[in-house]
């Protein structure tokens, strides 16, 4: 079974957090996709996600006592992927060789230590791959190949 985690702005929407008119969108379209591959793929939350999507979801108006509730049910519902001091010199290394922002770099790499296939990202570079963990928009206007084959 594939592994595919997810950033922290597609898990914000999942949650229903929206900013701008045409995240309702983006919010239904998180959910369907959640709802599609949750059988067909091991969902993974990389911790510092689960840790910006706190943030978000406070910034948002949840209460910290709400925003936490949210984290957790999201951490029991996918697996997660943790980040340590090799992870942390790793992301160092990804964010000055391709220009990465290092939380980003720090994400990606906790996906490909995972084995991560995929790692669904709406503000990172779609088809980027590093060490087997390919980037995917989920949000793009085409749905690309591999996200497809997933969910058909």
């Amino acid at each position: 079974m594939s592994r595919i985690a997810f950033d922290t702005n597609v898990l914000a929407y999942i949650a229903g957090v929206g900013r701008h008119p045409d995240d309702a969108a983006k919010i239904e379209a998180g959910r369907t996709l959640l709802r599609q591959l949750r059988s067909r793929a091991s969902l993974i939350a990389p911790v510092q996600v689960l840790g910006e999507l706190y943030v978000v979801l406070n910034r948002s108006g949840a209460s910290r006592d709400e925003a936490r509730e949210t984290v957790l049910r999201m951490a029991r519902a996918f697996g997660t992927a943790d980040s340590n001091s090799s992870a942390f010199l790793s992301a160092l290394d990804l964010s000055s060789a391709h220009q990465l922002q290092l939380w980003d770099a720090l994400i990606l790499n906790a996906a490909a230590e995972a084995g991560c296939a995929l790692l669904l990202s709406e503000d990172m570079s779609s088809g980027f791959a590093w060490r087997g963990t390919v980037v995917i928009n989920p949000f793009a206007a085409s749905v690309d190949e591999r996200l497809s084959r997933l969910i058909a």
